[in-house]
């Protein structure tokens, strides 16, 4: 089975449609699939549901799908980069379902493991158990919480073999391998593809079960959030 494709609207290509559950890789700009996402921008579909930590900066990562209007509906922990999220949320543009952030990797990962539920403390008497179903154990409450299981995942990782396993490049591994081990369908985007057996077992990050599709991007822009410099003594 062929998984490696040309470009990323040919990896998208047949996979993503409208009103579509997807995850993205990332924690800020770090580890996000620079040319995927830029690829689902440009296949127009719309209505999307987007789980990701955080929606990307105005004009970058996710930030071009909010300004193209394709996102209805963000699942998040964190959205403070963003001002064009910022207004469509306050002008009732858009959704927002607030997720503690260790709440959303564990999402993200028992959704991978076949998990279809889980119980934890964290949220309990805030919104963020409100509707949700509350159990005791132990003399303390809990709120339960559903797995993540979308459609298609979108994970960026450093180097990948043909057959799919993954190596990833420090903090960039951040939500990468959960988000891989939810999707039904993943796709990559990395910078280096090595053939099978060039990368020792011992070192391989997520095997190539999870990964169905691709894509090389050998030079991505790596954009950095926000650059802070130490101003030294002359």
């Amino acid at each position: 089975m062929n998984k490696v494709f040309a470009s990323a609207a040919e990896a998208l290509s047949g996979l993503v449609r409208d009103g579509q559950l997807l995850a993205v890789g990332g924690f800020g700009l770090c580890g996000i699939p620079e040319a995927l996402i830029a690829a689902l921008r440009d296949s127009a579909v719309k209505d999307l549901t987007v789980i990701s930590n955080n929606a990307g900066v105005d004009g970058f990562g996710l930030g071009q799908l909010l300004e193209t209007r394709q996102i209805k509906k963000m699942i998040s922990s964190y959205v403070g980069e963003n001002k064009e999220f910022e207004r469509q949320y306050l002008a009732g543009e858009l959704q927002l379902e607030f997720t503690p952030q260790g709440t959303l990797a564990e999402k993200l990962r028992a959704g991978g493991a076949g998990i279809p539920a889980f119980y934890t403390r964290t949220g309990v008497g805030t919104i963020v158990a409100e509707g949700k179903e509350l159990r005791e154990f132990d003399g303390q409450t809990y709120v339960l919480e559903h797995a993540l299981t979308p459609d298609v995942a979108l994970v960026k990782a450093w180097k990948a073999d043909k057959s799919g396993n993954l190596v990833f490049r420090r903090t960039a591994r951040n939500f990468n391998p959960a988000v891989a081990m939810a999707g039904k369908i993943t796709v990559v985007e990395v910078e280096q593809l090595v053939e099978v057996g060039e990368i020792d077992p011992d070192a391989v990050h997520l095997p190539g079960i999870y990964v169905q599709r691709i894509v090389v991007n050998a030079t991505p822009e790596k954009r950095i959030e926000k650059r802070t410099l130490t101003v030294k003594e002359a």
